[in-house]
């Protein structure tokens, strides 16, 4: 486990619980957006668990390359596909109206 992990606060901490805020500045982070570099052990792996659904990991290798993963089981990037079918059937419903 040696290196370090780039760590990334993605939510906020309000309406969290005291615990999980405390965590959080442990780790360094004090903002939405706020990324640092801990070291990759036992304790901060541990920090990072007890917080995952408010920051993502990234595990820096010593070649500086990062390697993504994301600790709030979120995936990595985001879908191409938004999903906005409601805009496409209005459209299609507009032609047909049309038509008539």
């Amino acid at each position: 486990m040696a290196g370090k992990l780039r760590v990334t606060q993605v939510k906020s901490t309000i309406s969290h619980i005291a615990r999980n805020r405390a965590t959080v500045r442990a780790l360094g982070l004090r903002r939405i957006g706020h990324t640092v570099e801990v070291p990759d052990n036992e304790a901060t792996r541990g920090m990072v668990r007890q917080v995952r659904f408010l920051v993502s990991v990234e595990e820096v290798s010593d070649s500086g390359r990062a390697k993504r993963s994301r600790a709030d089981g979120e995936a990595s990037s985001p879908p191409d596909d938004r999903g906005d079918a409601a805009a496409g059937r209005r459209s299609e419903g507009s032609d047909s109206q049309e038509k008539s």
